[in-house]
């Protein structure tokens, strides 16, 4: 069985992460979504081909879908160009031709297809797959005084320092400093060169490599990109006060994330100022800073300095 992978046409929604790279270099479980895609599909027995090399017997799959391996050999054996589509209607992969509108047919699995279009889709995926970790993997040093209450994979010289307290599933990468006296827990991948100082709070998050988060400052259901740095006393909420679910701004229109808790999404090289307050659901693009005590109540999508008086919206 051969199979080749897309990048979607198209993946604005998933802005700022896809601000700079493709979806497919996403991160979960700090590794490319490609990366983890093309794993699981070579452990399930399928070759893994380019575009290029891809014939009549190929099967074509976008990087925007995860789905149950045996949906994926059932249309591998299809004698007919045909594409795959889930219950709700949505094209899942295609067979037999080079682009599926080319396909005369149609068939529906019944399996479980995860559609990934949102950021927070991939902090959901991140839980997924950290969540069927079975067993602990540590090339890095622990200190005896920090507690771990769960499966933990460190990463090659990174450091666990006095007082951290780690529950849940955790990765974290290589060059890592963590703590002292930093508390992480739910299903958090934290990428390479990354540190997490003192009193720091994460909480199920993603983290991609060379971020900082220092001094007294909370992150929880959120997605921070590369090179971020978070000033002292950054906290980024995650939690409405009337428990409904968090809203977000994407192209123009409030989307439900269908997430009780969820926090905010940061592109690469956000800085924040300290005692900078981070409302949830909130974007902040590529490149932005915030000045001291600054109330981040909106997006922030473009490439200035936050004003502390902007005007929210209600979600």
């Amino acid at each position: 069985m051969q199979v080749t992978l897309h990048e979607p046409d198209v993946s604005q929604d998933c802005a700022p992460l896809t601000d700079g790279r493709g979806l497919s270099d996403c991160l979960v479980a700090n590794h490319k979504l490609k990366e983890l895609m093309t794993t699981e599909l070579r452990q399930a027995g399928f070759e893994v081909v380019p575009n290029s090399k891809a014939n009549a017997q190929t099967v074509h799959l976008p990087v925007d879908h995860w789905i149950e391996v045996g949906a994926l050999c059932m249309l591998a054996q299809s004698d007919t160009a045909v594409c795959l589509m889930d219950k709700r209607g949505d094209l899942v992969a295609w067979k037999g031709a080079e682009k599926p509108q080319h396909c005369g047919d149609d068939i529906v699995t019944e399996a479980e297809c995860f559609r990934i279009k949102y950021p927070w889709d991939l902090l959901q995926l991140n839980e997924e797959v950290l969540s069927m970790m079975d067993s602990s993997e540590i090339s890095g040093d622990i200190h005896p005084l920090a507690y771990v209450d769960g499966h933990i994979h460190l990463g090659k010289g990174s450091r666990i320092l006095p007082g951290v307290y780690i529950e849940g599933n955790v990765i974290i990468g290589e060059g890592c400093q963590i703590g002292p006296n930093a508390y992480i827990h739910g299903n958090t991948s934290i990428g390479d060169n990354c540190s997490i100082g003192n009193a720091v709070e994460i909480a199920n998050s993603v983290i991609y490599p060379h971020t900082h988060v220092k001094h007294l400052s909370y992150v929880g259901d959120s997605i921070l990109g590369s090179h971020v740095q978070l000033g002292a006393g950054t906290v980024v909420a995650n939690y409405r006060h009337d428990g409904t679910n968090h809203r977000s701004l994407v192209q123009g229109r409030l989307v439900d994330t269908q997430r009780k808790k969820f926090g905010a999404v940061l592109g690469d090289g956000v800085r924040t100022g300290i005692n900078t307050c981070v409302y949830p659901g909130r974007k902040i693009g590529p490149g932005r800073m915030t000045s001291p005590n600054a109330i981040v109540d909106k997006d922030l999508m473009s490439s200035r300095m936050t004003s502390r008086n902007s005007v929210s919206y209600q979600i």
